[in-house]
């Protein structure tokens, strides 16, 4: 509706309806118009015109377009609720599939199509089987799509009527934006379907790529996608479809190049020339690089898709890591993309980068992003044994620096999960041993079971070497009773290592404590269980 429309939406009368079905029934064009505004107006914000049913369909017998647009709208509406009244409306909409006009041939079919009422379905197979055969390609390509629509309605009247077949034969059509329809809806048909209905064949292949040059950017997605089902016969074939394909890297449009790279992507498992894929990982490069300078949420929708991109292929982007790099102003969500696809992407040639990044990131105010900063160290860490050390040395200086306390707490929780990691991979505890004299100092600041748990397992597997290490499980003891299970556990095996490693006084009474406590004071089996194994095997040789 236009700007000087919205005065229908101001009427709050009381006479209201009866008022309308007078104006419905007037002999002024103009007059019948206003009324059908102010009843689409008054159902627009929520209000029961259904009453007026018969009238407004009576204004249907009109050449005014608008006018049959308004009318078409309010039955979509309430078709559904008024099943036997629609059956009236179903002779105009024959009779104006067959109009002179296209786009009132068009309009019929299409709000037949959404009038999902099963006793009019039956009566839209002729004039939609007309359609799909019609002179003007806007009527077909609207047909195709109310195909898909009826399939959804009724699938077995569409496939006795032989629509499917229909369907087909616009995958030759010789208007683009035809083809492209028809390859949507046989592509929705397919997803409701447990049988192959819609499958492409090279000869389909050739004609799908030629529609591809002339239609438009959702046109292109919808052939893009469906061709990313086909499967090429050989490499030369996977290299011609890519070549015809490429170009598109180049449009303007974020869901064409997407749609593109997944088609490339697919056809490239195929190519086995490694001058032809390293050519075409330079080639994806930048299009990706450029989806990065759009709005925040077409970012994010890129970075989901960067993110898969570069655990199958991460040559593709691997010059390109200061592009992922945070920005003051982004939004958190694509921050938290950014830094998962910095540690794929982080390599021994550009760590010292990717941690000076990571480190500013760890000073931030905002506590979740610290986390994951701080996580993202320990995971590059893991992932590259050569850069472990200067990672750690990173994270020791993040301790060292006495940002404030929030921060404070939230680098000391990943941290020491970090480090149980890396000493389950290299058992190296010399290169970790002053990080673990630093992290003695903040288990107060320790409140998370997860980090608990882990402080806990690095002091009973090196407890011979950490010379207080009754001491600091002794802390722990004390608030046994209340831990979660997930600490509870942690405890007593590290207890247990502890006495087998030092079996003096202080140990000793310690595991009497913890196996009393596991045994006797709680009602976890698994906890219970665990204790009296270790009980057992104590008691018969703790050799």
């Amino acid at each position: 509706m236009s700007g000087h429309d919205s005065k229908y939406f101001s009427t709050t009368k009381k006479g209201e309806i009866p008022e309308l079905k007078e104006e419905l029934n007037s002999q002024h064009r103009d007059k019948r118009k206003d009324a059908v505004k102010k009843v689409i107006a008054a159902m627009t914000v929520g209000k029961d015109v259904s009453s007026l049913f018969t009238d407004v369909v009576n204004c249907m017998q009109t050449e005014n377009l608008e006018l049959k647009k308004l009318v078409y709208l309010y039955l979509i509406n309430y078709a559904k609720s008024q099943p036997d009244l629609a059956i009236l409306a179903v002779n105009t909409f024959v009779k104006d599939s067959q109009d002179p006009n296209p786009l009132i041939r068009a309009l019929a079919v299409r709000t037949m199509g959404c009038i999902r009422v099963d006793k009019i379905t039956e009566y839209l197979c002729d004039p939609l089987q007309r359609c799909l055969k019609d002179d003007d390609p806007y009527v077909r390509k609207t047909a195709a799509v109310c195909v898909a629509k009826l399939y959804d309605i009724n699938a077995e009247l569409v496939e006795d009527r032989g629509f499917l077949e229909s369907l087909k034969d616009l995958i030759s059509d010789n208007n683009p934006m035809v083809v492209a329809n028809a390859v949507a809806a046989l592509a929705e048909i397919q997803e409701h379907s447990s049988r192959p209905i819609f499958e492409i064949t090279s000869h389909t292949l050739s004609k799908l790529l030629t529609a591809l040059n002339e239609c438009t950017e959702w046109g292109q997605v919808f052939i893009l996608d469906a061709l990313s089902r086909y499967k090429a016969a050989d490499a030369r074939e996977a290299e011609n479809i890519v070549e015809r394909i490429t170009p598109r890297l180049q449009h303007a449009n974020c869901a064409v190049v997407l749609s593109a790279v997944k088609m490339i992507l697919l056809q490239m498992e195929l190519i086995s020339s490694t001058d032809v894929v390293r050519n075409l990982c330079k080639k994806m490069a930048p299009p990706l690089v450029t989806l990065l300078s759009a709005e925040p949420e077409i970012q994010y929708v890129a970075l989901r898709n960067i993110n898969l991109i570069v655990q199958k292929r991460p040559t593709i982007l691997a010059h390109e890591i200061k592009v992922f790099f945070c920005k003051y102003n982004d939004p958190i969500y694509v921050k938290m993309e950014k830094l998962e696809i910095m540690i794929k992407l982080a390599s021994d040639r550009n760590i010292d980068q990717v941690l000076l990044e990571f480190k500013e990131y760890a000073t931030e105010v905002d506590v979740d992003f610290v986390r994951r900063a701080v996580r993202a160290i320990g995971r590059c860490a893991i992932k590259l044994d050569r850069a472990a050390e200067r990672c750690i040395s990173v994270l020791l200086e993040l301790i060292k620096i006495k940002v404030n306390y929030v921060v404070q707490e939230a680098i000391i929780k990943p941290l020491v999960c970090t480090l149980k990691a890396l000493l389950m991979i290299y058992y190296d505890l010399p290169r970790y041993e002053s990080i673990i004299a630093t992290l003695c100092e903040s288990l107060d600041t320790l409140d998370e079971p997860e980090a608990k748990a882990s402080m806990i397992w690095i002091i009973g597997e090196y407890a011979e070497r950490i010379d207080n290490a009754d001491e600091l499980l002794e802390s722990f003891l004390e608030s046994f009773p209340e831990e979660p299970p997930q600490v509870q556990l942690q405890l007593l095996t590290a207890t247990v290592k502890l006495f087998l490693k030092k079996p003096t006084e202080g140990p000793q009474q310690m595991i009497q404590v913890v196996l009393n406590n596991a045994t006797v004071e709680t009602d976890n089996p698994d906890l219970r269980d665990r204790a009296y194994i270790y009980w057992r095997l104590l008691s018969t040789d703790p050799e």
